[in-house]
Parts: structure tokens; sequence; C-alpha cells
């Protein structure tokens, strides 16, 4: 057992593959899942809009995020320079 980088240990020595979750892990139909779940994280862009806010430095121009998060949250806007 040989590590190619001295400060790294190979993960196949620090786990223990006779485990039964190491064993499931490598039954599992990973790239079925990945498929099944790919669209769920995908990036959507989202257009903003530009308003008028007052500040320390005076008007300046920013972009709000549209609406709401996909969790609820208002967005924060965000100041442009």
């Amino acid at each position: 057992m040989t590590t190619p980088d001295f400060f790294r240990a190979r993960l196949d020595a620090m786990i223990d593959l006779r485990h039964p979750l190491a064993v499931l892990a490598t039954r599992m139909p990973w790239a079925e899942i990945e498929s099944a779940l790919a669209p769920c994280f995908a990036r959507k862009d989202r257009q903003g809009r530009p308003i008028e806010g007052l500040d320390l430095f005076g008007p300046t121009l920013q972009v709000a995020g549209a609406g709401t998060s996909p969790a609820g949250r208002r967005r924060l806007p965000i100041r442009l320079m």
C-alpha cells in the first residue's frame, strides 16, 4: 500500500470496505440516481430588476434579486461598482 503523496492517505486505507454501508455503496446505481436528481439541482437563471437606492455613497444603481429565493427568503440587493 503505497501513497503517491506522503501527507494523504488513500481512502480505501481509511474505510473498511467490508463494512455493510461500504458494500451497499458499491451496489447502488449511482448513475441512475445522479441522472434522476440532476434536474432538481440545475441552475435556473432569473432576471433581476434595477432599483435606485440611497446609502452612504449617495444614490446608486443596485440589482435586486428577482423576488424570493426557492427557500422563500427575500433576496438581498447586490451593489454594482
